[in-house]
């Protein structure tokens, strides 16, 4: 069979899926995807509330992690991404969101003209069909369905009820026009199932004549007279080309897809000279401006045995699965994230920047250390650190793997919000909405109250969201920090796009996912030449009293 197609995409994760299934859907386009990873059949990515089993076995993650991080005490961070179909949205959370109006203002106001919220919020309504979401400024018939939890367990309501007793807003639909306040949280879970990428579009692109899956490691970019003609791969032990007979498309995560371009030639010169690769573009920009959203957990006994503890048993478990096996419902269905909050920090910051996910249990996103009591959680950190960290080569072999730091919580002013988290979170755990549940601090324990003590509870307990991006920044054509401009195109290199969260000039107001699915949505439009989506009119809320509250 020839390996050529018209557009050759790397990767099948959220951006990867997205363009497959918008790249081919008039039929005049052949399409191949590469993907490493292996099928992601089986109840443990399909089954939501299996969510930490995956995220943790070598089988479907990449296996990344940080060097030692300077500002954390030294300590190595685990970096998840997915290495199976679908990508990291097949290990996931299963956290929608999309991010403020205000972010994707802020990218085009960097340089990524064209990324304005007026003009992205008409792909996030093309890829979604939301179920519950506010009308008007939601999808009804994308692929990628999105659904509220069913909120059945008290403590999700009391979290919300005590974040209205704290003074803040609510919201019924973080996702339309108001994002900042307490509400239910939406899940990328549809008909009691993971809704991936791969289910939602990477599995009817595959239905199409036109568009193949090809697994195979990436190795490079092959580049010829200055424009992508292929990408090289590993497959069953021999190496071989894939030929692109219009455009390469890069969409391997905020790790992989700068790794790549590194490795093809295209990064900062001095950088690559040292490694013995031959410069085709110095990009100074590529593998820079890394960034992430690190939380903690604040975890508080609940005095009524009403946890998720109780099903952390064997026998419970069991029957959990076997219902879910049998009819896709119950706690099996959902991923236990049904209400957050979006807040912002203090007056004078015009929208959130602080968000909340909310869990009736306490454990850790890996099932470890959990509390040996009933007791409740709520993960929470700031949005919007001005840290930014790099991914550079280890070595100029594709198999080995990068060098990553993120360079967390390097500004003062990370250690003074992630108190202040700490603290309003104390406040909202003790508000009446909580009396009849809230037992004593687990962590960090009523004890650790100075900024001293904070800092040395943040410095050991603090951990990534697992929301890397923007390590292959898109930005103006003549801004030497930019990797591609805003029509996705690598600068100074033909014919060669990347299109996933590594563009993003910074990281959204919250989860990755759904950011990502809008990218590869909007970017098959650039690289088709289509004329863009008609930009909305629609105004977004914004609280009137910014200025003088937080609240």
């Amino acid at each position: 069979m020839s390996l050529e197609a018209d557009f050759v995409v790397v990767g099948s994760g959220s951006a990867g899926s997205a363009l497959a299934y918008r790249l081919s859907e008039d039929g005049k386009n052949s399409v191949i995807v590469i993907e490493f990873g292996g099928t992601d059949a089986g109840p443990l990515i399909q089954m939501p509330s299996a969510l930490s089993i995956p995220m943790n076995m070598a089988r479907y993650d990449w296996g990344f992690s940080t060097e030692p991080e300077p500002n954390l005490g030294g300590r190595i961070l685990a970096t998840p991404r997915g290495k199976v179909v679908g990508g990291s949205s097949s290990i996931n959370g299963m956290v929608y969101v999309r991010g403020h109006a205000r972010d994707f203002d802020h990218w085009s106001e960097a340089g990524a003209t064209g990324w304005a919220f007026a003009d992205v919020l008409p792909y996030f309504k093309r890829m979604e069909t939301s179920h519950g979401g506010e009308e008007g400024w939601r999808g009804t018939d994308g692929p990628m369905h999105v659904r509220r939890g069913p909120r059945s367990n008290p403590l999700y309501h009391a979290f919300v009820e005590a974040g209205r007793q704290a003074g803040f807003e609510t919201t019924e639909d973080y996702n339309g026009s108001k994002q900042e306040g307490f509400g239910p949280m939406e899940q990328t879970i549809h008909q009691g199932r993971r809704w991936s990428s791969a289910n939602a579009y990477l599995r009817p692109a595959l239905k199409r004549p036109n568009v193949r899956l090809v697994k195979g490691f990436a190795r490079r970019v092959v580049i010829e007279n200055n424009r992508a003609s292929g990408v090289e791969i590993e497959s069953r032990g021999g190496i071989q080309i894939i030929t692109a007979r219009r455009k390469v498309v890069l969409a391997a995560s905020s790790i992989n897809s700068p790794k790549l371009l590194l490795l093809s030639g295209i990064g900062p010169a001095e950088e690559l000279r040292q490694h013995g690769i031959t410069v085709v573009a110095d990009r100074p920009g590529v593998g820079k401006n890394l960034q992430d959203h690190l939380e903690i957990y604040i975890q508080q006994e609940s005095l009524k045995p009403i946890t998720l503890h109780s099903k952390l048993n064997w026998v419970a478990k069991g029957m959990i699965g076997a219902e879910w096996l049998l009819f896709k419902t119950g706690l099996g269905a959902t991923n236990h994230f049904e209400s957050a909050a979006f807040l912002r920090s203090k007056a004078g910051v015009d929208y959130p920047d602080i968000q909340y996910h909310f869990l009736p249990a306490a454990m850790r996103y890996d099932g470890k250390a959990v509390a040996k009591a009933h007791g409740f959680q709520a993960h929470v950190g700031p949005m919007r650190s001005n840290s930014r960290g790099a991914i550079t080569l280890r070595s100029p072999d594709p198999a080995v793997k990068p060098k990553i730091l993120f360079n967390y919580m390097a500004h003062e002013e990370d250690w003074a919000d992630f108190r202040h988290c700490v603290r309003l979170t104390r406040e909202i755990f003790g508000q009446e909405a909580f009396r009849p549940y809230a037992g004593r601090e687990i962590s960090p324990g009523a004890e650790v109250q100075t900024d001293a003590e904070l800092d040395a509870f943040i410095r050991e307990h603090a951990e990534s969201a697992y929301h890397p991006c923007g390590s292959c920044r898109m930005g103006r054509a003549d801004d030497p920090h930019a990797v591609v401009d805003p029509q996705t195109r690598v600068i100074g290199v033909d014919d060669l796009h990347v299109a996933d969260s590594s563009i993003f000039p910074r990281v959204t107001n919250g989860n990755l996912n759904g950011p990502s699915l809008m990218t590869g949505e909007k970017a098959a439009d650039h690289i088709l030449g289509r004329t863009p989506l008609p930009p909305s009119n629609q105004e977004p809320w914004i609280n009137p009293r910014w200025q003088v509250s937080d609240r």
